[in-house]
This record gives structure tokens, sequence and C-alpha cells, in this order.
């Protein structure tokens, strides 16, 4: 090989290297690039959702929410949205029932006396009117009971009768959970349940209104009418403005036959 011919090719040689130099260089700090641009967007990404993070944490419960919202009434609940009086226009006397949705009392007292209660309305023996609680979500943290009084009241803005038939529903053995357990606060259960009902079965504005929370302000309302009542527990029943109880008892009667002759009483005056 000629010398000519030598230098050339180490040139050539050193020309090639010099090139996957420069290449080299332009990869790795293409490299740099893009790990740094890597971490700047984790980094962005973990502040925007430590952000976002904090922003719902400081966002109000949708009950906290629900305070603040317009009063809308369900139909069947007087010009006042809360009173809820159920029966025949004749009947002279009313029998006001006080009770929370998760109260364990209050649903062995409805599967015991509910029938018999329904009979007498429906006879026109007297009226009932209903008042909701809700205390039992202080005691055993929860929102079930506010959040099945709201279905009540979509049931209620339905029918009378639709509302009697879902209480009945919720109070039942089949659904009603325990008072440690918040099932009621689940909007799907508690239109689970509504399946029960002829009436709330498929209907789509009642689904609507309990998924959307339509009444919760409602509920809210209601609750207060029962702590501004001054009745201490679930369930409370009075006529007149008197107890009514169990003989030699201060507890509402809880078989038919005590409920019955405590009515009869009552209804005398």
């Amino acid at each position: 090989m000629s010398s000519r011919n030598s230098h050339a090719n180490k040139a050539a040689a050193r020309e090639r290297l010099r090139a996957e130099r420069e290449r080299e260089a332009k990869r790795a700090k293409t490299r740099r690039q893009v790990i740094v641009a890597v971490s700047v967007v984790g980094v962005l990404a973990v502040a925007g959702g430590a952000g976002y993070a904090i922003m719902q944490a400081m966002k109000p419960s949708a009950w906290e929410a629900a305070k603040d919202k317009a009063l809308v009434k369900p139909a069947n609940s007087g010009s006042d949205g809360t009173t809820v009086v159920i029966g025949k226009p004749e009947a002279k006397k009313t029998l006001e029932m006080y009770e929370d949705p998760r109260c364990p009392i209050c649903s062995q007292f409805e599967q015991a006396v509910g029938p018999t209660v329904k009979k007498d309305i429906d006879a026109g023996k007297y009226k009932i009117q209903f008042i909701g609680a809700t205390f039992i979500d202080n005691g055993s943290p929860g929102t079930g009971s506010k959040t099945a009084l709201s279905a009540l009241g979509a049931a209620l803005n339905v029918s009378p009768e639709a509302f009697l038939e879902y209480k009945s529903a919720l109070f039942s053995a089949k659904f009603h959970p325990e008072e440690t357990q918040d099932k009621f606060k689940s909007r799907d259960y508690l239109l689970e349940i509504a399946d029960t009902v002829p009436a709330l079965k498929g209907n789509a504005a009642f689904a609507k209104a309990v998924k959307d929370g339509t009444y919760d302000k409602w509920a809210l309302v209601m609750s207060d009418k029962f702590n501004d009542s001054g009745v201490q527990g679930t369930p409370t029943l009075k006529m007149d403005g008197k107890k009514v109880t169990a003989e030699g008892s201060d507890n509402a009667p809880s078989d038919p036959a005590s409920f019955t002759a405590a009515i009869d009483k009552a209804l005398k005056g």
C-alpha cells in the first residue's frame, strides 16, 4: 500500500470516528433532554395530583352542600313541604309517627304493627303524620338515615301509597340492615329495594331523584323538624300531643294487640 493511500485511509478513519463521536454526543444530549422533560412532567403530575387532592379534600361533602341547596318539596307534603299526612280526609284524628330509617326498633315495630296501621288508615280510623329522623347517622356514623329519608321524599312525590309501601320495604326483615351497617348510604341499594314497590319499579323519574339527591335538602329540613319536636327517640307515637304507649310502658306498642288497645284509648281522648 502506498504512503498516499495509507495517509488517506487514516484521514478517512479519523473523519469517520469524529462523525461517530458527534452523532453519539447528539444522541446523549437528546437522551438527557428526554430525561429532563419526563422528570419535569412527573414533578408537574405529582404537584397537580397533590393540588387536586387538596382541592377535593376542601370541597364540602354532598350533605354539607345540600344545606345550601334550594328546598324541593315533594308532592303530598303540605304547604311547608314537611307535613306528610296520609289517610282519609274524614278521619278526625291524626297519629304522629316519628321514625329514623336506620332505627332497628322502628324496623321491628313496622314489621309487627305496620299491617295494622295500614288497615286502620284504609278504614279511616285515623290519619298518620310521618316525621323522619336522622340522629342515628350521628350515633353510628354514616349517612344512611339521611339518604333513605331523601329516597322516601322521592317516593312521596310519586304518591302517598308508594311512600307507605316503600317505607314498609325499607323496614322489612329482608332489607333493613343492622344499625352498625350503613347500607342505606348506597343509593343503588335504595333503588334495589324500590324495585319491590310496583309504583317505583322502572320509574325513571323516581330513580333520577334518588340518584341526583333531589330531596336531600328536604331530608335535612325534615330531620330539623324532628329535632325541634322534643321527641327523644324512635319509634315514638303521639296523638293529640300525648304519647301513645303500651300499657305500663313508656315505649310504643310492639305488637298488634297492644297497639290497637293503645290507639283505641287515644282515640277516646
